[in-house]
């Protein structure tokens, strides 16, 4: 995927005879779209915009499938290099995609020139690629999307499993059991995704964003505080996931004035001030935990 990226990117800046005269067309048909604070149609960004475009970075915190990768590290310290790595491909891949969007605008000529803008990608690999490269950077669309698809099908028919099924019915169940459960709901939740695919009138970009707030305002909170408070508990935790979950859905279907926020913001906030709330109120975490906690921030600091 990264691969396919920076090669259409560079070669569509080539088709553009050089970075500066891609640049210059930019700036001669939509001078707009080389600046951060006007939108595609040249109105400056309001302060509600402005403020959710800020929010998404957010979302990064309570993605499954990140924080699963983090999970599965037998050495603490690989974290490290782990947080290296994925900045690095992340920083390239976001700025290729970005290239691609503006140098595409300036060689097809934008937006409007398009039956669906989102598929200028694929626009770029018919015009500047043979069939041989083309065939291998649209399988590179397919990659970023199994990347991410797998991984949240996974994650959740695990949760959906193992703490939801397993504890309803016997914790002694076989292995076996589990991992058929597990596959019939990895087929249950992929066939509820086609169905959600199915409107004509969502884009890719709109059911991301949704799903990236809902993990991020659920799960987000309650990895921060886990990390850095000492004194979340589990009555704090479900709170904070079921209160970030629902301001999400809820702030989605309401719009105009502070509902033009990205739902992200106000699920995260309400997520982390119940997560305290409730916590301060509840019966505080077992000293087991606690021990476990000490723990861990020594084996922090002794790392750093």
């Amino acid at each position: 995927m990264l691969f396919a990226l920076i090669l259409v990117s560079y070669l569509a800046v080539f088709e553009l005879d050089g970075f500066g005269n891609s640049i210059d067309l930019i700036q001669a048909k939509r001078p707009e779209h080389l600046s951060v604070w006007f939108d595609q149609e040249g109105n400056s960004l309001s302060k509600a915009t402005i403020i959710s475009l800020l929010a998404w970075g957010l979302g990064y915190f309570g993605q499954p499938h990140i924080l699963a990768r983090f999970k599965a590290m037998n050495i603490a310290a690989n974290s490290h290099r782990a947080r290296q790595i994925a900045m690095t491909w992340s920083g390239l891949s976001m700025l290729a995609a970005v290239c691609i969007g503006l140098f595409g605008f300036a060689l097809v000529g934008g937006a409007e020139a398009l039956a669906d803008p989102e598929r200028i990608f694929m626009v770029l690999i018919d015009q500047l690629l043979p069939s041989v490269l083309a065939g291998i950077c649209l399988a590179a669309i397919l990659a970023a999307i199994m990347s991410t698809a797998d991984s949240q099908l996974l994650v959740s028919a695990s949760v959906l499993t193992e703490d939801i099924y397993r504890v309803l019915n016997n914790k002694s169940l076989s292995q076996m059991h589990l991992v058929w459960v597990g596959r019939i709901l990895v087929i249950v939740l992929a066939l509820l995704a086609l169905l959600l695919a199915q409107d004509p009138e969502s884009s890719v970009l709109d059911l991301v964003a949704y799903a990236w707030a809902g993990f991020g305002a659920a799960f987000g909170p309650v990895m921060i505080l886990s990390l850095f408070w000492r004194n979340i508990n589990r009555a704090g935790a479900i709170v904070g996931i079921i209160s970030g979950a629902c301001t999400v859905v809820i702030w989605k279907q309401l719009s105009g004035g502070v509902f033009d926020i990205y739902e992200l913001l106000p699920g995260f906030i309400i997520s982390m001030i119940s997560i305290i709330v409730v916590s301060k109120f509840t019966r505080p975490p077992e000293d087991k935990v606690l021990e476990m906690y000490d723990i861990y921030k020594q084996r922090l600091s002794a790392d750093h």
